[in-house]
């Protein structure tokens, strides 16, 4: 699908949030941003929680220096991902996201699909492929709509 001009939108604000990512490697930098009826609810991207050094403070990239393969092993980071704290955000300040839509950079990991599942939100839109395709079966398997765009 080609997406409406509100999901480029959207999308693209995604960009932006990515910006303010702490984590060390540009490449992983990554944004989130919920919305529901034209309103942005929510945004996110990723970063080290509250009180912990990020790998910017750091100098370097943990999951790097460990050789880590992109897509496993996500507990090994420091940061906490985009999609995760959109979430967290909302849940902080009370903010509904049932029936949202999440429009990120990149494709969801599985342990994000899982959040994002439960959370209520219907549907996804990213621009950038992940190495999960678990993450992308436990999505269609609940229902949540997801597609891909350029924006």
């Amino acid at each position: 699908m080609k997406g409406t001009k509100w999901d480029k939108r959207f999308l693209s604000l995604t960009e932006t949030v990515a910006a303010w990512s702490s984590c060390f490697q540009e490449n992983r930098q990554v944004g989130a941003v919920i919305a529901k009826n034209k309103r942005i609810l929510t945004t996110g991207y990723n970063g080290a929680s509250a009180g912990i050094k990020s790998c910017k403070d750091r100098g370097e990239c943990l999951r790097k220096k460990l050789d880590i393969r992109s897509g496993t092993r996500h507990e090994i980071c420091y940061a906490t991902h985009a999609e995760q704290n959109a979430i967290i955000q909302a849940a902080r300040m009370g903010v509904s996201i049932e029936g949202a839509t999440l429009y990120c950079t990149h494709q969801p990991c599985v342990i994000c699909a899982k959040m994002i599942i439960n959370s209520g939100i219907v549907r996804i839109v990213y621009r950038s492929g992940y190495p999960d395709e678990f993450s992308m079966q436990l999505l269609g398997e609940a229902g949540v709509e997801i597609e891909q765009m350029d924006i």
